[in-house]
């Protein structure tokens, strides 16, 4: 679902992982883009679909929300892009 979210909004995503309990995701994304309506559109697009899938996960959720609220974001520079990509390919292993 992310990848369909980014090819629709022409967004890339350069390396991503998603965990038990949360997601790591380089994405690039273009300069008139603002990164609070990238993250709603990417979680509020997946738990819109995750929730007509599977509507039984509905008992395990907290409160109404699929996602925690908040999230981080960072500008990543051509020098830091490969650290980040490693970073996040190594989670978990």
């Amino acid at each position: 679902m992310f990848y369909e979210a980014c090819k629709i909004n022409r967004w890339w995503i350069g390396e991503l992982k998603i965990l038990e309990d949360h997601v790591h995701m380089m994405i690039q994304i273009k300069p008139s883009d603002s990164v609070a309506e990238v993250v709603q559109i990417l979680k509020g697009g997946t738990s819109r679909v995750i929730r007509k899938e599977f509507p039984e996960l509905e008992e395990f959720l907290w409160g109404d929300s699929f996602w925690a609220d908040g999230y981080f974001a960072e500008s990543v520079g051509k020098v830091d892009e490969a650290i980040v990509k490693k970073y996040i390919r190594e989670q978990q292993k």
